[in-house]
């Protein structure tokens, strides 16, 4: 059995269906009694816990391994995620793999800074462990395109010079899916980057390629930081826009055994 927490969020669901797809038997923590027919639907046990309340006291009865996500942009995950970790202790539960962020030694973003103070409590735990490193979903992007079908521009709150290496969140899931099942990686901290540095008119023309229209990518600003994620957000661009957010995609086309997949192949991939 294995545990996957923040499950009706978007990367816990899909780590839930890369679990399942191999045939793991899969216990999805969510926070509310909310219906959730696509985790019904996927054959997981769907239970509901308080991670960010309670996160020494997640239902690890009978776990072989816990895939610990933290929701996003929430303030408690530093503290909570070695409360988690020592409630997987002692549940004996024999794995743990953190979903952590491409460089979070990147301090300066309060999210980062969170996951980079979680990582480094992990040796400690007690229970053997390995941690992700995702950078930016490509899937960030796929609420923007029926905005863009309609007026032909692709909003950048990251500016238009800087690039990203974005990753496509199934690819994500699946190298989740080799670090919770797959022996030898313990103590392992692996990357999960996107094969292109792309700009935000790179992303544009892409888009227009996809839906055959013309495709301009637009400089916007982020909105206020009147609380912690709204912060996040704001220093998160600011970050990007003056820096990018790139990296090397060979860890994971290792964890893959393939090349991850493009934004081109992200597209591709959507449902019309």
């Amino acid at each position: 059995m294995i545990v996957v927490t923040a499950a009706g969020g978007n990367t816990g669901t899909a780590v839930v269906r890369a679990l399942r797809a191999r045939g793991e038997q899969v216990r999805a923590v969510v926070g509310s009694a909310t219906p959730r027919p696509e985790l019904d639907g996927l054959g997981a046990e769907v239970v509901v816990a308080d991670l960010v309340g309670a996160p020494g006291s997640l239902p690890l009865e009978g776990a072989d391994a816990l895939y610990l996500v933290w929701p996003n942009f929430e303030p408690t995950e530093a503290a909570g995620v070695p409360r988690a970790v020592e409630g997987a202790r002692q549940a004996g539960v024999g794995r743990v793999v953190y979903h952590s962020v491409l460089r979070p030694q990147l301090r300066s973003m309060p999210h980062h800074a969170a996951k980079d103070r979680a990582e480094e409590a992990l040796d400690a735990g007690g229970v053997p462990w390995r941690v992700l490193q995702p950078c930016a979903y490509a899937d960030n992007l796929d609420a923007q395109l029926p905005r863009i079908a309609e007026t032909g521009e692709l909003r950048s709150p990251w500016g238009l010079e800087q690039a990203q290496s974005l990753v496509d969140l199934r690819d994500v899931a699946e190298a989740a899916a080799v670090l919770l099942t797959e022996d030898g990686l313990d103590g392992g901290t692996f990357e999960a980057v996107g094969p292109q540095p792309l700009t935000a008119p790179h992303l544009a023309a892409a888009v227009a390629e996809h839906l055959g229209r013309a495709v301009r990518a637009v400089d916007t600003r982020p909105g206020t930081d009147d609380d912690y994620a709204g912060r996040c957000s704001r220093t998160m661009f600011d970050w990007y826009r003056r820096h990018g957010f790139t990296g090397s995609p060979r860890v994971l086309t290792a964890l893959l055994g393939r090349a991850p997949r493009t934004f081109a192949d992200h597209l591709a991939g959507l449902t019309p």
